[in-house]
């Protein structure tokens, strides 16, 4: 049911498929990340003009950075979605939160792609949050093209970032680019695929074609010109290149090796590069896991891109984006087959007719009427409910579940207290939808009582708080509460979850997914519990539990 297409008639389809491109940014906060987001989209003409990232009291802030409290920090507090084409090809890219209180954010949207663009800051090398991120992708055997950045600053040696880079992703780099200098002598990049040197000048404005290009061979002006600069960078490479494997395509997209670009982004530097590897480089769509439950057997399949049955997971989910119309949008990462207006959607979850409003695709803030959709392309359905993070949503000819998309257990516990009681009604609305975008964890307890937020980072909170404030015109304040971690919870049979949630009844929540959670005081409780009650099962992960009970019927 799930075989690519053969029919002649389809074969505008699946070339369509094989142009496709999607991607996530990722890094440690603060090296340049959504610079370089906003120099990808200037240079494949999808902008027209960069927004100023630093200087977030100007007029002009980042593109891929639109809501408030971002323009008001200067961080990524969320993902963005941002399509462009460049050399006929269509590029989705998604920018992720850097800081590490919004990694969940970035895992799901990490389970929606097919490669990645590592960022590292050449002066700090492979940091923390970076770190986290490798690991995810290294389980998920995604792609990793790797841009060194910052080139222009006094940074360290190019060869122990390499080093470095190496031991942290646990595959070898192949360097395609190679600095000549650094800081005030930065001169330029060495293209390994050209075999000729782009020479740097600094300046935000420039254009790929301002900056003068001279052909390796031309060692003696290059050397009359960079002096000992040139012969140390030649030299360097010579180490790197001698030490490390050729390029090879399969073991890139098998995750194995590493392709590595240095440049300033803040300069538009060594940018054209990247933007050109993630064409001739990174993968088209691939196939996609998904369980399939049939008379309660739960089997795993891959569904292929170019299969002719619409298929797709909702990754994101975002309320109030557009603040005059209150509207609710369900990222969807297109998995198979071809979207259409008009054509009938089903949600597997609940296996009714999804009816969005609007299906559009993004450049950030600005959104336009989708006409078609392929595998790889990122779409929002327009809803007002009904949808939540990692439902799939198909043309109903197929009943599957794609898997992968992360909930994890919150770390910290709030209580959320209205200030104006009067506000109850909004205050519920605005948690019901916040809990359902992911933005925070919510947990309305069973015996009743005010409702629990759940975060893996304390900035979630501040974050909910202010939203709840500007979108919902809800004043609230965060208490400290007695829970320290969660565990969802099933059973085999519907009389042994009862004993259980007898036996706990002042520990027993339900989450957005009305999912049913355990909350714990201790890092001891879930271990007693569990030598009490032996069949029940703890889950760190919902999805875990979400397939415990699809199996179970």
């Amino acid at each position: 049911m799930f075989h690519p297409v053969h029919n002649p008639e389809f074969m505008s389809f699946t070339s369509e498929t094989h142009r496709r491109r999607t991607f996530a940014i990722i890094s440690h906060p603060d090296a340049g990340k959504t610079t370089l987001t906003e120099k990808l989209l200037l240079f494949s003409g999808a902008i027209q003009i960069a927004g100023s990232v630093k200087a977030r009291k100007a007029s002009r802030h980042a593109t891929s950075d639109w809501m408030e409290i971002e323009k008001q920090r200067g961080i990524s507090v969320a993902s963005s979605v941002m399509q462009m084409q460049y050399r006929d090809h269509v590029i989705n890219l998604l920018d992720t939160p850097g800081h590490k209180d919004f990694s969940e954010d970035t895992y799901r949207v990490l389970t929606a792609v097919d490669s990645a663009l590592m960022v590292i800051d050449a002066a700090n090398g492979v940091e923390s949050q970076t770190r986290r991120l490798i690991e995810v992708c290294r389980q998920r055997n995604t792609p990793i093209i790797t841009f060194v950045n910052k080139m222009d600053r006094e940074v360290r040696d190019p060869l122990d970032i390499l080093d470095e880079v190496e031991r942290e992703l646990g595959m070898p780099c192949v360097p395609m680019t190679w600095p000549v200098g650094q800081g005030k002598s930065f001169g330029g990049i060495l293209n390994l695929r050209t075999h000729a040197m782009t020479v740097f000048e600094s300046g935000s404005e420039r254009r790929p074609q301002d900056f003068d290009t001279i052909p390796l061979s031309q060692t003696a002006d290059l050397r009359q010109r960079f002096g000992s600069d040139f012969d140390a960078a030649m030299e360097s490479m010579e180490l790197a290149t001698g030490a490390s494997p050729s390029f090879d395509t399969q073991a890139f997209l098998a995750a194995q090796q590493t392709p590595v670009f240095f440049g300033s982004g803040v300069n538009n530097f060594g940018v054209m590069e990247v933007l050109d590897a993630l064409v001739d480089m990174a993968p088209s769509p691939r196939p996609r896991t998904s369980s399939l439950i049939a008379q309660k057997q739960l089997s795993i399949q891959e569904v292929q891109p170019d299969a002719a049955a619409f298929s797709g997971v909702v990754f994101k989910v975002q309320a109030n984006m557009d603040p005059s119309h209150r509207d609710r949008i369900a990222f969807v990462r297109v998995c198979s087959g071809r979207y259409n207006p008009g054509m009938k959607l089903k949600v597997q979850r609940t296996a009714k007719e999804l009816r969005p409003t609007s299906v559009v695709t993004f450049m950030s803030q600005r959104r336009e009427a989708v006409d078609e959709a392929f595998a790889g392309d990122i779409v929002g359905f327009t809803t007002h409910g009904g949808v939540q993070l990692g439902d799939t949503i198909t043309d109903g000819s197929v009943n599957l579940q794609f898997t992968g998309l992360p909930f994890f257990a919150p770390e910290l516990f709030m209580t959320v207290v209205l200030k104006n009681p009067l506000r109850t009604k909004q205050l519920q609305q605005g948690l019901a939808q916040l809990g359902e975008e992911g933005a925070i964890q919510v947990f309305k307890p069973e015996m009743g009582g005010n409702m629990l937020l759940g975060a893996i980072g304390q900035l979630q909170f501040e974050v909910v708080q202010h939203r709840l404030k500007g979108e919902y015109d809800c004043d609230v304040r965060m208490e400290n509460c007695q829970y320290t971690g969660a565990r969802w919870i099933t059973a085999d049979t519907p009389a042994e979850l009862k004993t259980f949630a007898d036996a706990y009844p002042m520990r027993m929540a339900r989450d957005a997914a009305d999912t049913l959670a355990y909350l714990c005081t201790s890092p001891y409780d879930v271990r007693l519990a569990q030598e009490r009650f032996p069949k029940i099962h703890f889950h760190p992960l919902r999805e875990h539990a979400g397939l415990a009970l699809s199996s179970a019927g």
